[in-house]
């Protein structure tokens, strides 16, 4: 017990720290397996497995030996999960709703809200926006006469705004049609009838305190601080998401023990002094008794659940917290890995959907290597020589990502290759924006100047963390492909556990300076890519590209390169993720000419990822601004960027570094058009590089095809065609005969209800003698290569990006 104290005479409060107590994690991987396999076999089949179990485990508890014991408790913990969850599906089934559901009829229902309302992104319908959805969760208590407690979710289309202000526990009257499963679609605005109850509308006025005290700072830090705080992430932009996602930083943003954990390190001071009379903190400098600290300690705790809402993920996060408590309370890891498991036990058993939860698992998992593999690698880096907080940091980062990455390429398809590094750097700043946050929150109701002036110092680790991913994110090599699924996940975990077995060798070799200097070059090598990289190593795009359609489903984003990091882009897809996906790993940091075929959502909606983090020198547009909502907010978004916005007209000729083109379509006035709408005003391109020739067609409907073939007799036969409208039937035979391309591209959706590309059109194209390829099937595809004989196509595959 004494053996590793500094001094000859011990230590002053020893600590047997020895091996992780692993007797509660069987029980506790029991119950979470049954809760979320039962569901999968049905009530009657469940409660038979459930039945056929206890009385296994009551063979087993006869026996009264060790092994027979502890098997005979995961039994009767897979027991209570598998029942648990039984009970929890009867919910859904009991009560009239659910049969109204399946018949989709439309009832007026009394429902009580349980969660904070969000906003959908709005989703892109062919030409046009699907209207504003907020999505509320709720509990219905009341159909018609009927008294019942059944889980819903509210889609409600307009008047958004008032019932995103809606807080939980307030009782809303909808109208609504009910659909499969348990969702109730209304319209107009929410009928309160019933007002939240004091303890929310105290918790909601600490929120918008803590909104308002971050309404002057900049932008990335006044999205951010929220989150971070109380996990409030309505006002986090979509590029900031998606950067966060990049890094592996998302987990700052969502309500976590951590959170928790740096409030109480602040009432009881460092780990492993809360009981001793040298102990600090709030509470040591207070005078406050133990008994009276855990009073407090535990009241912070009822707040934290209540101002961050105690849905399952918040009661989740302060489990977790509680559990880091303990360890800053004793000092000890042993007595934590049975803390974890029993926390997810009593979760899983008090709401059995946890049980089926990304989010949870992601936390458990994060949790348990930091209790179990973190102190290992950390003390083995410590004997290599590293000095104990790097190490421990190190360690950290590298345990919680190793068993969460099979999990997080099971939901996104991608490996980040920066998580480590950017978690490392963000983490001092956490503690820092989180207190300051805090504090922030806690003041705002007292005083919105004090709240403020706390906000702008939580800016300053607020701005760092944003910077981080932002940052770690525009690195080319920052996300690599991986196989989603269960497979990849699979492989991913094999891999892992072969790269620390291996690891081991790693870290004896670290006293090599140069062996170190060795593994440092080639990560950063394959971070930054200054040259490109071999096709089996870099995968998509292929060096030396000309031309690449990127796959942002069902629309329009085609990059022509114009030189290193340079390239004219043609619209940009209905969503602005996959198109600077999509850009960032063409590498292409400066766009000379941005042009917009027409102004269908599908085709310009994604224009902010574009110009996220990019030089655009113009914008070049069709002349017919239809639909008008959609043209004027390209204007506004292109003048909050000042950016000017250009015509394009037939007869015009550009030149953009290697690349070459010339407008075949539209005419110079929207008079000019063919009266069949937006897609025959869509600009079509002749462009001419390397070598190659591309048409492009934009969602040119017969009628303007047929003019663009009278107005241009020459045109050449092309080597790429971007097939018009997504492949659609409607094509001009005569222009397509006349053109007799090579490659056929068609940029298309999977699952489009549209029916693209057309089964008709692709026969042709083939008929014609050319090879077709489809976003929808092949993903992103790129053209390299110099002239028709050297032109070569090289596709990513439905998981490339």
């Amino acid at each position: 017990m004494h053996a590793a104290a500094a001094s000859p005479l011990g230590a002053s409060h020893p600590r047997q720290e020895g091996p992780p107590d692993w007797r509660l994690v069987g029980p506790a991987l029991a119950v979470w397996g049954a809760a979320a396999m039962a569901p999968r076999f049905g009530p009657f089949r469940a409660l038979a497995a459930v039945g056929a179990v206890v009385a296994l485990a009551a063979v087993l508890l006869g026996r009264r030996r060790g092994l027979a014991l502890a098997a005979a408790a995961a039994l009767l913990c897979a027991a209570a999960g598998a029942a648990a969850a039984v009970m929890k599906g009867a919910d859904l089934r009991r009560g009239p709703l659910p049969a109204m559901a399946q018949a989709r009829a439309t009832a007026e229902v009394e429902v009580r809200v349980t969660g904070d309302p969000f906003e959908l992104r709005p989703r892109v319908m062919g030409a046009v926006a699907a209207p504003p959805t907020v999505v509320v969760p709720a509990v219905a208590e009341k159909v018609g006469t009927n008294r019942i407690r059944t889980p819903v979710t509210v889609f409600a289309q307009g008047r958004t705004g008032a019932w995103l202000a809606l807080v939980p526990s307030t009782r809303v009257e909808v109208h609504a049609r009910l659909a499969p499963p348990l969702l109730l679609r209304t319209q107009g605005s929410p009928n309160v009838v019933a007002a939240p109850s004091a303890y929310q509308r105290f918790a909601a006025r600490l929120r918008s305190g803590l909104r308002l005290a971050a309404a002057p700072l900049p932008r990335d830090a006044r999205a951010l601080l929220p989150g971070l705080v109380v996990g409030d992430t309505s006002a986090l932009p979509a590029d900031l998401k998606e950067d966060f996602k990049a890094t592996d930083l998302a987990h700052l943003t969502a309500v976590s023990g951590a959170n928790l954990t740096i409030v109480l390190v602040l009432l009881i001071g460092p780990a492993g002094t809360a009981t001793l009379v040298e102990r600090h903190g709030m509470a040591a400098a207070l005078g406050l008794s133990l008994r009276w600290t855990a009073v407090v300690g535990g009241t912070v705790t009822a707040a934290f659940v209540l101002v961050c809402r105690p849905g399952p993920s918040v009661l989740r996060a302060a489990a977790c917290g509680l559990i880091t408590l303990l360890a800053i309370g004793t000092g000890r890891r042993r007595s934590l890995l049975p803390a974890l498991a029993a926390a997810v036990i009593a979760l899983v058993l008090y709401d059995p959907d946890l049980a089926r939860s990304y989010g949870f698992a992601l936390s458990v998992l994060a949790t348990g290597s930091l209790l179990t593999l973190a102190p290992r690698w950390s003390a083995a880096l410590r004997a290599r020589g590293m000095r104990p907080r790097p190490a421990e940091a190190l360690a950290a980062a590298e345990a919680a990502q190793a068993v969460c990455g099979p999990v997080i390429v099971l939901l996104s398809a991608h490996l980040s290759l920066v998580a480590v590094p950017c978690n490392l750097l963000a983490e001092p700043a956490v503690g820092a924006a989180t207190v300051l946050g805090f504090a922030a929150l806690v003041c705002a109701p007292v005083s919105l100047i004090a709240a403020r002036a706390l906000g702008w110092l939580a800016a300053g680790p607020t701005m760092w963390i944003a910077a981080v991913a932002r940052n770690g994110a525009a690195l080319p090599g920052a996300v690599i492909g991986w196989p989603g699924g269960w497979r990849g996940a699979a492989l991913l975990a094999v891999f892992t556990a072969a790269a620390a077995v291996c690891g081991g060798r790693l870290v004896t070799s670290l006293r090599r300076p140069w062996l170190v200097a060795v593994c440092a070059l080639v990560l950063l090598v394959g971070l930054m890519r200054p040259v490109p990289l071999p096709r089996p190593v870099a995968g998509w795009p292929p060096a030396g590209w000309r031309f690449a359609m990127c796959d942002v489903g069902q629309g329009d984003a085609l990059v022509l390169s114009s030189g290193p990091g340079a390239a004219v882009v043609v619209d940009t897809g209905p969503d602005p993720a996959p198109v600077d996906r999509c850009l960032r790993k063409l590498g292409v940091r400066t766009i000379p000419l941005l042009i917009l075929t027409h102004f269908h959502a599908d085709h310009v909606d994604g224009l902010p990822g574009v110009l996220r983090g990019r030089r655009v020198g113009a914008i070049e547009t069709t002349v017919l601004d239809d639909p008008a909502p959609q043209a004027a907010r390209v204007r506004r978004e292109a003048a909050a960027a000042r950016i000017p916005v250009l015509r394009a007209a037939a007869g015009e000729r550009r030149r953009s570094g290697r690349l070459d083109w010339q407008v075949l379509w539209p005419p110079p006035t929207a008079g000019e058009l063919p009266d069949d709408g937006p897609n025959d005003a869509s600009v079509a391109l002749l462009v001419r590089t390397g070598g190659l020739t591309l048409l492009l067609m934009g969602d040119l409907e017969p009628p303007a095809q047929e003019e663009v073939l009278s107005q241009e007799p020459d045109l050449p036969r092309v080597d790429v065609l971007k097939v018009a409208h997504h492949g659609s039937a409607y094509q001009d035979p005569a222009l397509l005969a006349r053109l007799r391309p090579r490659l056929a591209l068609i940029s298309v959706g999977a699952g489009n209800p549209y029916g693209h590309p057309s089964v008709r059109t692709v026969t042709e194209l083939r008929a014609l003698g050319a090879v077709v390829l489809r976003t929808d099937i092949d993903g992103p595809i790129a053209v390299a290569g110099d002239g028709p004989a050297g032109m070569r196509t090289v596709v990513a595959g439905r998981h490339g990006i």
